[in-house]
């Protein structure tokens, strides 16, 4: 067994203060040093948590490709390696392949952990490798098939398993409820996932479920009592704990969504123009999702050529994310407000004409 030098117990303990406090670029760099030091020192096993460590962060820190580079290294690492921590490497991979737009891919890495992960043993494992691959089949449009892999993730979640990743597991299947239009089912499933979540055990779980709840909620146009608390549960738990700039910029979506619903497009448009500003810090996805919105809040305002201009900005966005139906659903939505536009103006050079009569 290897003994640890004070300076890889340094660089490991900085990694894990400053993921803590949510600096996941910095813990990223914090992790990679202590991997090397644990390279040089010969300590195999403490050179791949470190690099896995490495890697978490640099998934957190909305740095895909690095992640997926590093994470594909460590499973090429891991070719005699136990079944647990290939399928970590491939859950991780999956994910990163999710935010990047690669979600065929993903979906693929996802099943790849699922299947390493059969076994009674790994549980708990399976869960995760299942939540991964769901919510890549759902961000590329596969809901049919996303919603059957929810049902057999249903089917292994039981009694024995910890609460919170029950809950987690829950909330997956209820976020895929929502997008194939089963709000009731979403409903109920997101009420189950809250009901074993709480503030006291998992701050940053309970904030980013009530977050996700609500931009689920909020899409399906559930704009009612349950929706705004989850809203302000999620912004008051993020001034405690903190949150990266992403996770503001979502709660400050959600407001707006809320907003637009409530039938105050204006503000909703001041929002969501606050948040396209920050383009660096949002996946092609969300930036998609933010466009489509703020695409509609201008039509409700009547300011047709923002809108255009921003419909036109969600389908590009969708079909850089690999989410070819959400950006259908954008054009959608411009092809239907031309088609308005088109109908007027028809009937305007109609009534010109008559007048001339």
């Amino acid at each position: 067994m290897h003994s640890v030098s004070p300076s890889y117990a340094a660089a490991e303990l900085k990694a894990h203060e400053q993921r803590s406090n949510h600096a996941f670029a910095d813990a990223a760099n914090s992790a990679e040093r202590a991997a090397e030091i644990a390279l040089q020192d010969g300590n195999f096993a403490s050179w791949w948590n470190m690099t896995f460590l490495q890697a978490e962060n640099l998934l957190d820190a909305q740095r895909f490709g690095d992640c997926e580079t590093l994470a594909a290294s460590l499973i090429t690492s891991l070719e005699q390696a136990n079944l647990h921590d290939q399928a970590r490497v491939h859950i991780l991979l999956a994910k990163a392949r999710q935010g990047a737009g690669l979600l065929e891919q993903a979906a693929a890495s996802a099943r790849a952990a699922t299947d390493l992960t059969a076994g009674e043993s790994e549980v708990e494992l399976n869960i995760k490798a299942r939540q991964a691959l769901i919510a890549a089949l759902a961000d590329g449009g596969k809901l049919s098939d996303a919603w059957r892999e929810s049902m057999n993730l249903a089917g292994v979640v039981s009694d024995d398993i910890e609460d919170q990743l029950a809950g987690k597991a829950y909330w997956v299947i209820g976020n895929v409820a929502f997008l194939c239009d089963r709000v009731e089912e979403g409903l109920r499933y997101h009420e189950l996932a809250a009901a074993t979540f709480s503030p006291a055990k998992n701050l940053d779980v309970w904030a980013k479920f009530n977050k996700a709840s609500a931009a689920m909620r909020l899409a399906a146009n559930v704009a009612d009592a349950d929706t705004l608390r989850c809203i302000e549960r999620a912004e008051l738990a993020t001034d405690v704990i903190g949150g990266s700039e992403t996770d503001v910029l979502l709660l400050k979506r959600n407001r707006a969504h809320w907003s637009y619903l409530a039938g105050d497009a204006g503000s909703a448009v001041t929002l969501l123009e606050e948040i396209r500003a920050t383009v660096r810090s949002l996946t092609p996805q969300i930036l998609g999702d933010v466009c489509l919105l703020l695409g509609r809040s201008y039509l409700a305002v009547g300011d047709k050529v923002a809108a255009r201009q921003s419909l036109r900005e969600a389908e590009v966005h969708f079909r850089t994310a690999g989410a070819p139906h959400r950006a259908q659903q954008a054009k959608e939505v411009l092809l239907a407000e031309l088609g308005r536009t088109t109908v007027w103006s028809r009937i305007g050079r109609k009534l010109t004409s008559f007048g001339r009569h």
